[in-house]
């Protein structure tokens, strides 16, 4: 009798993990569309990495968003986030910094987050660098299916934060995002844990 009380309760229980799943599953996607950009303190563009000075193909359409957030009068400043990855000599965010001062960005109004090396750290630390300059508010940058948790961290760590995704995510076809959703997935739920037993 125990055996026939139990299987029932397990199979509710997996039906429940399941719908748990697959309502967060769609509430990433459809965080992928949200576009809040406004006049902002400062834009922090997360960091999707480097090789040998070379800009990640990921990387590289985070970092041109955040110029265009710039130069269209959106944000004064610029944070780029990233430490210096395996084998690198410099940090991400300094290659990225770089490169946008190729493109026409004052050095002035490029601020560099040169520690971390996951989207917790890309936040915790940009947000120091925005306490240091009185910044309030920030539009976070990164690719579309990414922001959901990218925004829970934002204001977690107190930042007044607004989404604005990458317009041309590198994650076109449904061969390359579905990964990218469960991978995200992944790490909301492990995120959403996190904060449950204590940050």
């Amino acid at each position: 009798m125990k055996k026939k009380r139990i299987f029932p309760v397990m199979l509710g229980m997996v039906l429940l993990l399941m719908i748990y799943l697959a309502v967060t599953a769609v509430s990433i996607w459809q965080y992928a569309s949200v576009d809040e950009k406004q006049s902002a303190d400062t834009a922090i563009i997360l960091g999707a990495g480097t090789a040998d000075g070379e800009i990640s193909p990921v990387f590289r359409e985070r970092i041109h968003h955040g110029i265009w957030l710039y130069q269209n009068g959106y944000v004064d400043t610029l944070i780029f986030t990233g430490g210096v990855g395996e084998g690198n000599a410099r940090s991400d965010a300094w290659v990225a910094g770089q490169y946008a001062i190729e493109q026409g960005v004052p050095a002035e109004h490029i601020l560099l987050e040169e520690k971390s090396t996951i989207t917790q750290e890309n936040i915790a630390n940009a947000k120091k660098i925005m306490d240091e300059n009185g910044y309030c508010t920030a539009i976070i940058v990164s690719d579309p299916l990414h922001m959901k948790r990218a925004m829970l961290m934002a204001r977690d760590y107190g930042i007044e934060a607004y989404s604005s995704p990458t317009p041309t995510s590198r994650y076109i076809s449904l061969k390359t995002k579905i990964p990218f959703l469960a991978r995200e997935e992944f790490f909301y739920i492990g995120y959403k844990v996190y904060r449950m037993v204590g940050r």
